[in-house]
């Protein structure tokens, strides 16, 4: 075991340093910026004045972690890219579409993340329950592998949690949009130009995937096609009723603007009703805190000088 020790510690550190280049990687391409293309739109910002370089040289003035190590690391990353299940690759896809980050995290390289924060978590168990602290038994494998598991799912749980973040801010969003929409196409404006006013007045979620949908409306997609494609991507029941009713309004020759006043007094009834729901749940949620922290401290503020007496009086009276 001694002679391995080193040996174990330098794999540790050889899968600590190629882990953090994934995890790097996947920052990087989440963050949706090339360093590169940076570099050049600087370049091409330059005066004429300025003496002209070539583009090896402007590839060259990057930093050697942009020019040599994340380049390394994006293609490990899409090596074991390789190794993972198209299926779940899709499924990561739509999650992340869910999250709205499809347009700045790649589904493999997010698996790529994936793995790497298994290995992390891994070594990191394997160093702390096999060297540092060595545990008994089968106790130590249990532990490392709870910690792969851990690193494997917790990305996937910061994601999930994402999910639910940007559906809870939509759902809120939804009522005073169709508010907005219906007002603007009572004043005469058409269902895309009322589309157009959410996304130009707010910045939120609901009028980033309005503004997505005019998109696609303009280069060619019908606007049914791009209003089941945005619920889709939401995932939202109040969204998908919505987009529902519009389209079959649409099909059946039935006036928007009815359809909008439906849904905007449905929308706002359904978030009052939410809001008394959590109203309700509000004394039950308080009851962890108020058990385990609260009535505690009250007991010994109340019970310890009374136990400090009777344990004072029990010493004389001994005595």
């Amino acid at each position: 075991m001694g002679q391995m020790g080193p040996l174990i510690g330098f794999l540790i550190v050889v899968v600590i340093v190629i882990v953090g280049g994934l995890i790097l990687v996947g920052r990087r391409d989440n963050a949706g910026v090339d360093p590169l293309e940076t570099r050049l739109m600087e370049y091409g910002d330059r005066s004429s004045s300025e003496p002209t370089a070539s583009l090896s040289e402007v590839e060259m003035s990057l930093s050697f972690q942009d020019r040599i190590a994340v380049p390394l690391f994006r293609s490990l990353a899409g090596i074991v890219s390789r190794f993972t299940p198209e299926q779940q690759i899709e499924t990561i896809r739509f999650k992340l579409e869910l999250a709205g980050k499809a347009q700045t995290t790649d589904a493999r390289a997010f698996m790529g993340q994936r793995l790497a924060m298994m290995l992390v978590f891994g070594a990191g168990a394997f160093l702390v329950f096999f060297i540092v602290a060595p545990q008994q038994g089968i106790m130590k494998v249990l532990l490392t592998v709870a910690g792969l598991a851990l690193g494997f799912y917790l990305p996937m749980l910061q994601l999930n949690g994402q999910i639910s973040r940007r559906q809870k801010s939509i759902i809120n969003a939804l009522p005073d949009a169709l508010d907005l929409m219906t007002i603007c196409v009572e004043a005469g404006l058409t269902f895309d130009m009322a589309m157009n006013k959410v996304y130009e007045k707010w910045e939120n979620e609901l009028a980033t995937a309005f503004g997505r949908v005019l998109a696609e409306i303009q280069i060619g997609k019908t606007r049914r096609d791009s209003l089941r494609a945005m619920a889709q991507r939401m995932d939202v029941p109040d969204v998908t009723s919505f987009i529902a009713a519009i389209i079959q309004a649409d099909q059946l020759g039935v006036s928007i603007t009815k359809i909008l006043r439906v849904q905007s007094d449905q929308m706002r009834v359904k978030r009052r009703q939410r809001a008394e729901e959590k109203a309700h749940q509000a004394p039950i949620k308080m009851m962890i805190p108020m058990v385990f922290l609260i009535f505690p401290s009250i007991w010994i503020v109340l019970l310890g000088p009374s136990i400090i007496m009777l344990m004072n009086n029990s010493a004389l009276s001994k005595v």
